[in-house]
């Protein structure tokens, strides 16, 4: 019978984070993740300045500095045939005032090679939990399906990290409270040119919103479509897409047809929900399977991985002492809650007072030549400016790593 100490579910950000952390602590953590390689595209790719400071105190900064990377200073909004910029991290605290796109691959990459040094570490790709093993009434390990066959890991802790669909979620049947979204969202990506604006550029138009990251030689695009609309506006031309993008954004107007065909345009299905509990004997959830966030800010990611620190530091001890309790579990979510509902109020926000206004024609910038108003004061009242980019950039209750995981 297979054993380990901490068995994680989902070889994501959250996954391998945690499965370093307690490596480096010396607790026993086999990682489980179901596909063969980390090489899925429109994943998300912002790694916020709270990640990067936590890059550096794993001695993993020069590591990552040398990964090909695009840094994100500004936010840009086209109007009156330029741009205004709305928001700026060139004045964040700290060393790192930039929000850096790197290929998720590459972080997951990173990541699992400084956790492949640890004697008690082990990621086994192509391997899918399916199910819970449960014993005298509490979770003790997992089921999983590989290439070599069906197979049960036996574990102190089963962490599920297995993103907004979790398997290891619904076979505890813990419960959830979900907020409607108005929106699903496309990605694709168009070609950049280097006389383009630079850093993210959201565009609003009649019934359309986007959001353009640059990637450097490309646009990472995302269109906002109401929700559960894709199969209607699909039989639609895909140039009216780029062609209204362009009547907002006149510097692509030269590629309104760099998509070939709907097959590079991705579906997400936008979520935002939480669970209640977010463990149960011998079993947690973080990231993701813990709260579905929605892409509005780009912090998914980043919120992920600060649940892992904190179940890294929190959880070390118990496990290698052999004394881990309910109350141990507990203590993560307390830790994690306040700050998972902070951002999910926010996003929820942004949702009810930007984009569905955006998505009815509410916030429509087609011919206008000045800011709106509201739009305006803000960016004159220095406070008012300096927050949002703050709460993106650093998040709320920043995590650290513990000192037995710094190098």
């Amino acid at each position: 019978m297979e054993r380990t100490t901490c068995l994680v579910a989902g070889g994501g950000p959250a996954g391998i984070m945690l499965g370093l952390l307690l490596a480096r602590a010396g607790v026993e953590v086999t990682v489980l993740e179901k596909h063969a390689d980390f090489l899925r595209d429109f994943r998300g790719d912002t790694v916020h300045p709270s990640t990067l400071d936590l890059l550096d105190e794993l001695g993993l900064g020069d590591e990552f500095a040398r990964l090909p990377a695009r840094r994100l200073d500004s936010i840009q909004l086209p109007i009156g045939g330029g741009v205004a910029q709305i928001a700026s991290l060139r004045h964040l605290p700290g060393k790192h005032k930039y929000i850096a796109m790197v290929p998720q691959w590459d972080l997951l990459d990173l990541l699992a090679r400084a956790a492949s040094a640890e004697p008690t570490f082990t990621l086994r790709m192509s391997t899918e939990v399916v199910g819970l093993v449960r014993e005298r009434g509490r979770v003790a390990g997992v089921k999983y399906r590989s290439a070599a066959g069906a197979g049960e890991i036996r574990a102190d802790l089963v962490v599920g990290c297995d993103g907004r669909d979790s398997v290891v979620r619904a076979a505890a049947g813990l419960g959830t409270v979900e907020w409607p979204v108005p929106f699903d969202a496309w990605w694709f990506r168009i070609p950049r040119h280097p006389s383009d604006p630079a850093g993210a550029v959201p565009v609003f138009g009649d019934r359309r919103a986007w959001v353009m990251l640059d990637r450097g030689s490309y646009w990472q695009v995302a269109t906002l479509i109401r929700k559960g609309s894709d199969e209607q506006e699909r039989r639609r031309p895909l140039s009216d897409v780029l062609t209204s993008l362009a009547a907002l954004a006149p510097w692509l107007s030269d590629r309104v047809d760099a998509v070939a065909s709907w097959e590079d345009v991705k579906l997400l299905h936008v979520r935002l929900d939480r669970l209640r509990t977010w463990h149960a004997p011998g079993l947690l959830c973080i990231g993701d399977a813990a709260h579905a966030m929605s892409p509005a800010g780009g912090v998914g990611i980043n919120l992920a991985v600060q649940d892992a620190v904190a179940a890294g530091r929190i959880l070390a001890r118990p496990l290698l002492t052999g004394v881990m309790t309910q109350a141990d579990l507990a203590r993560v979510q307390r830790r994690r809650i306040f700050p998972t509902k902070v951002i999910q109020g926010l996003q929820r926000l942004i949702h009810e007072r930007g984009l569905r206004p955006a998505l009815a024609g509410e916030f429509n910038l087609s011919g206008r030549t000045r800011l709106p108003l509201p739009l305006r004061i803000v960016l004159r009242i220095p406070i008012l400016r300096s927050v949002p980019p703050f709460l993106i950039a650093r998040g709320v209750l920043p995590e650290h790593a513990p000192k037995f995981a710094r190098r």
